[in-house]
């Protein structure tokens, strides 16, 4: 019994190591972005505190799928999804200062704001650490488990959603998202979503990779694309269109000029929504 109660506190040990490496590696594109500084700072605390809530039950869900051990009720998980957003903090505001992006004359609500949006990719990574960093048997637990969870459709599209918003808030940020919505013409606009849409369900359903869809062999190939991929592109589209909210970037703008923003973002946030079943 005691030593059943230690291996557990060791795997429990590890994977918040896993989960600490995890926040590192996956958060730290953004922690050196430097249009998520200024918006820490200055976006509107209503925002930010809506995605903080938001991003509650997604940690959950994952928690659920893949958390630091194995979780069997949503209690644990929701234990697990507050660990990964104790890490993604302490990680990001660690990674800050040593960057010097916080400094000590700076005003409290300026280190809340940083350390708060960054945090929320960081717990996504946290949470991918156990996942991408475990050992070969914990990740077939991890897909046993995730398989029996996920399978229904509704949890399908949940997992898109948590791979569209993770992606999206890599670039989001950035600049170049507008930049290059004010250089596409309505044709760049439809060959872009054209190739969205065919990554998408090229991604997910045509090539053998881990945690894919496996159509049986009398489901007709539309199925897929109509039951699957059109419906993951309107989710990311739906993601898309959020985090560009989020941070300011459909304020006082046209809604021409939204639409074409949100299909720049949805390109790398329909890649998220296809490789969610692969990387959570």
């Amino acid at each position: 019994m005691t030593d059943g109660a230690g291996e557990d506190h060791r795997q429990f040990s590890l994977g918040l190591l896993r989960g600490a490496g995890g926040a590192l590696i996956f958060g730290i594109p953004m922690l050196m972005t430097m249009e998520l500084w200024f918006i820490g700072f200055y976006m509107p605390r209503e925002r930010l505190f809506l995605l903080l809530l938001v991003n509650i039950p997604l940690l959950v869900v994952l928690a659920r799928r893949i958390g630091f051990e194995n979780t069997f009720s949503w209690r644990q998980a929701m234990r697990d999804a507050m660990i990964a957003y104790a890490l993604a903090i302490v990680t990001s505001g660690l990674v800050l200062v040593l960057f010097g992006v916080l400094t000590l004359d700076m005003p409290v609500r300026e280190w809340v704001g940083k350390i708060a949006l960054q945090s929320v990719p960081a717990s996504i990574g946290a949470m991918l650490g156990r996942s991408q960093l475990g050992q070969p048997d914990e990740e077939e637990e991890d897909e046993e488990k995730g398989g029996q969870l996920n399978t229904g459709y509704a949890g399908e599209l949940f997992m898109m959603a948590i791979g569209a918003l993770f992606l999206c808030l890599n670039v989001a940020p950035t600049e170049e998202i507008i930049l290059i919505s004010f250089k596409m013409s309505a044709w760049h606009a439809l060959a872009a979503i054209a190739a969205s849409l065919i990554i998408m369900h090229g991604f997910v359903y045509a090539v053998s990779f881990r945690g894919t869809h496996q159509l049986n062999e009398h489901t007709p190939r539309w199925h897929a694309l109509i039951r699957f991929t059109f419906p993951g592109y309107i989710v990311a589209c739906l993601i898309s269109l959020y985090v560009l909210w989020t941070f300011g970037r459909l304020d006082d703008t046209a809604w021409t000029q939204v639409m074409m923003s949100m299909v720049v973002l949805n390109a790398p946030g329909a890649l998220g929504a296809a490789s969610a079943r692969l990387i959570l």
